[in-house]
């Protein structure tokens, strides 16, 4: 298969589904994905503070006694626990709910399993191991019933009780507790290379943590002007260079990226990269900062390249090319002429996220209706499918340069387009994620999460 031919997608599997009747509760709808490193577990969180860890299965090849994966990925329930409670701030009078925001796993190094997860206000380290439980067999009791105890004239001899296992059960255990540090909504947080160290961001400022220090974090990044009616943008996401230990980037709600080192000084207001693309001042509306704020962002594995999402469209860039994406891909052009209603009901402010696959060739994020967009960066395809085990075949769609046959333009099939009267709304795949190996990515939408797997 060439790189200009789309991937050939197939559902696999979905969690959590409902019939349509049935009302989904608040508490339940995903709003973190997470594969961990070997694409072996999937985590999610939802706004009622839990993690539910979603395990892969193995078949037994009975001949060699080795496991080997099944030919169609499938995944089963592992571990469900509480992470985060609701907690009420009261020198600020404020509730802090317990929506996960985000989850991110630590590379195994034990045989537990290792990841934080946060709120708005408190970020938690988690270890999921396999746990012994055991019975203590009491012999110095009469025939064996612990409830009648033996008098001791009648005791001739004492019996030391044996501790048996009785069987093993995967548990999550709260290791530490980031807390303290935030003064505004925590928005995302990202594990360094090094292994030991991590960054959390809310609106204003970016924190540096040693994972083995709690009640300790360094403020490497600060934007908070010293009269707030001076502020023109807030920080949206952060993340580490995957390589580089020293290097981060973070996004703004003025739709720029900003790479600082950490080498250079100890605050890194001085960023060493900017990437903005300038916006034409006849295209400028009302909604212009509004649309521009960067939702989400992400390195490529090899750190070259950075994917950024803001509401209208999915950009590609280069890290050796600051002025302008590499590639810029719109998703919501169809919704322009509904801004309006898209404002009034808060539509205009969903985060939608972005990611890619391994070698970075794919390009992965969400939209309305629960439909979501895998791109070829090299090529032109489009590939929208909606986030359902009863939707209809992918539809995929060519840019104009792929529509030219002997110089004559091949229409676009009516059936392909998508009509924004159509579209619901109230739905949305706002949570997406790639497994680190494989064409296998996970969408999380209302309450469901969603598998698919490309040949």
């Amino acid at each position: 298969m060439t790189s200009s031919e789309p991937l050939d997608w197939k559902f696999c599997q979905v969690f959590g589904d409902r019939s349509p009747v049935e009302e989904v509760s608040d508490v339940d709808i995903v709003s973190a994905v997470e594969f961990n490193e070997t694409g072996e577990y999937i985590a999610t969180g939802d706004r009622g503070g839990r993690v539910v860890i979603f395990e892969r299965c193995q078949d037994k090849d009975a001949s060699k006694g080795k496991k080997k994966e099944q030919k169609t990925p499938e995944y089963k329930f592992f571990v469900e626990f509480q992470s985060h409670e609701p907690e009420f701030d009261y020198l600020k009078s404020l509730e802090i709910e317990e929506k996960i925001n985000k989850i991110k796993w630590l590379n195994r190094n034990s045989n537990g399993h290792f990841l934080l997860t946060t709120n708005d206000k408190t970020i938690k380290l988690w270890r999921v191991h396999e746990k012994k439980v055991k019975q203590v067999l009491q012999t110095n009791v009469a025939n064996g019933v612990t409830s009648n105890v033996r008098a001791p004239p009648t005791i001739q001899a004492l019996k030391v009780p044996k501790i048996q296992v009785k069987d093993s059960i995967i548990t999550a255990t709260g290791r530490r507790v980031y807390a303290n540090a935030h003064a505004y909504h925590i928005n995302s947080i990202s594990v360094n290379s090094d292994g030991e160290t991590y960054v959390s961001s809310d609106d204003l400022r970016i924190n540096l943590w040693n994972l083995a220090v709690s009640d300790q974090s360094f403020n490497i990044v600060d934007i908070k002007p010293a009269n707030m009616e001076e502020l023109t943008e807030v920080i949206t996401s952060a993340e580490f260079h995957p390589q580089h230990c020293n290097i981060f980037m973070y996004s703004s709600s003025k739709g720029t990226i900003k790479l600082a080192d950490m080498r250079a000084a100890a605050l890194c207001d001085n960023h060493a990269k900017v990437f903005e693309e300038v916006e034409d001042p006849a295209n400028k509306s009302f909604f212009s900062e509004i649309i521009s704020s960067i939702s989400d962002i992400k390195f490529s594995k090899d750190g070259r390249y950075i994917l950024s999402r803001d509401y209208l469209t999915l950009k590609l860039w280069d890290i050796n090319m600051e002025h302008k994406p590499f590639k810029s891909i719109p998703i919501h052009d169809y919704l322009r002429s509904k801004l309006c209603d898209l404002y009034e009901n808060d539509c205009i402010f969903d985060k939608f996220e972005c990611t890619m696959n391994g070698d970075g060739s794919q390009l992965l994020t969400g939209s309305y209706h629960n439909y979501f967009h895998i791109y070829d960066k090299n090529g032109k395809n489009d590939v929208c499918i909606e986030a359902s085990k009863y939707a209809q075949k992918p539809k995929t769609k060519s840019s104009l340069t792929n529509k030219m046959k002997l110089g004559r333009k091949k229409e676009t099939k009516k059936s392909d387009e998508i009509n924004p009267d159509t579209i619901e709304f109230t739905k949305k795949a706002l949570h997406v994620a790639w497994h680190p190996r494989e064409n296998l990515i996970a969408v999380g939408a209302a309450n469901n999460l969603y598998l698919y797997a490309a040949q």
